[in-house]
C-alpha cells in the first residue's frame, strides 16, 4: 500500500482530501502543528523531522503554504522534497490571489465570496486568514504569503520538483498543483489531475 502524509490535516481525514487519495490503495500519514487534532504525526511545515527521508509515496497539502512566512516557503517545500521517495508527488492547494484580486478591484473586499461549512467567506478571510477562527483564538488560520498560478508554479521549480503541473480554478477562488520529483510528460501529470478530481 502506498502512504501520503496529510500536511497540515487538521481534522479531517483521508476523505476529505482528493479522489486519488481516497481510495483502499493508500494509507494516511496525518501530520499537524496542532496537537488537539490528533494527528499520527506532530510537526510544523518548516521541520518534519519526525518523519524519515523518502518514506513517503506522495504529499499533500491543503491551504497550509500560505500560513507561512514568504522565506519559509521555500523550507516547507524542500521538506516535502526530502519525505517523498524518488517517484514521489506532492499535491498542494491554496488561495488563488489573482481570482481574489478581481473581486477586491472590484470593492467587494469584506462581502462574502462564497459560502463555506465555517460561514461566509469574504475575500478579506482568503486573503488574510479566516477572521472568524481567529478571533476565537485560532491564530494558526493566519496567513502570512499567497499565491498566483504562475508564482506556485515556479516555486515549486525552484525547490527541485522536476516537473509541475498547476491550474487555477478562479470559481472557487483556489490553485492546485501537482509536482513530482522524477520527470514526467505533459500527459502524465494530465492524467494525475484527472486522478485526483481536478480535471
Amino acid at each position: 500500500m502506498q502512504k501520503f502524509l496529510h500536511v497540515g490535516c487538521g481534522p479531517k481525514h483521508k476523505a476529505q482530501t482528493t479522489t486519488g487519495f481516497n481510495t483502499d490503495a493508500w494509507a494516511e500519514v496525518r501530520f499537524d502543528i496542532d496537537e488537539s487534532v490528533k494527528p499520527d504525526v506532530i510537526g510544523t511545515m518548516t521541520n518534519m523531522q519526525a518523519v524519515a527521508s523518502e518514506s513517503m509515496d506522495a504529499v499533500f497539502s491543503s491551504h497550509n503554504i500560505e500560513h507561512l512566512y514568504p522565506h519559509d516557503v521555500p523550507v516547507a517545500l524542500a521538506e516535502f522534497f526530502r519525505v517523498l521517495n524518488s517517484s514521489g508527488i506532492v499535491v498542494i492547494t491554496c488561495p488563488d490571489l489573482q481570482s481574489v484580486s478581481a473581486l477586491i478591484a472590484d470593492n467587494k473586499l469584506t462581502e462574502p465570496a462564497y459560502q463555506s461549512p465555517a460561514g461566509p467567506i469574504s475575500p478579506l478571510d482568503i486573503l488574510y486568514g479566516h477572521r472568524a477562527a481567529m478571533q476565537r483564538g485560532n491564530l494558526y488560520m493566519a496567513h502570512r504569503c499567497g499565491f498566483t498560478r504562475d508564482v506556485l508554479h515556479g516555486t515549486l521549480k525552484q525547490a527541485g520538483f522536476a516537473s509541475v503541473i498547476a491550474l487555477s480554478r478562479p470559481q472557487y477562488f483556489d490553485l492546485w498543483a501537482i509536482a513530482s520529483k522524477q520527470p514526467l510528460t505533459e500527459p502524465e501529470l494530465i492524467d494525475l489531475l484527472k486522478t485526483h478530481g481536478l480535471n
